[in-house]
């Protein structure tokens, strides 16, 4: 059975409510936590780690980040967390849940 999967998500906004520039912030943070992937991964200087990933949430431009990078690298999780604070930042925490497609089909269903 598929596991679900826990994220940080970085929001481009300050806690005050200004957006967080410049505003390349996400590809520029994914693009330096790229090395850290999952092992037997081919590392690519034009991809992203699946761990790390620049996209927009609601129009907002975010960083979701794999609760899994903290097991792979401790300190490339303690990165991403102290940048979102530093920068004052607002996160939040969400779990994916595989889609009822992705999960073992019940036998007595059909």
């Amino acid at each position: 059975m598929a596991e679900s999967v826990r994220q940080f998500i970085i929001q481009g906004i300050t806690h005050s409510g200004s957006k967080f520039r410049p505003s390349d912030w996400a590809e520029r943070l994914a693009g330096v936590m790229s090395p850290f992937r999952p092992k037997g991964s081919v590392a690519s200087p034009y991809t992203y780690s699946p761990y790390v990933v620049p996209t927009f949430i609601d129009g907002v431009k975010c960083v979701v980040v794999d609760e899994r990078l903290r097991a792979l690298e401790p300190l490339a999780w303690q990165f991403v967390v102290d940048f979102a604070r530093d920068n004052d930042l607002r996160t939040m925490e969400a779990c994916l849940i595989p889609d009822a497609a992705d999960k073992p089909s019940d036998p007595e269903r059909g």
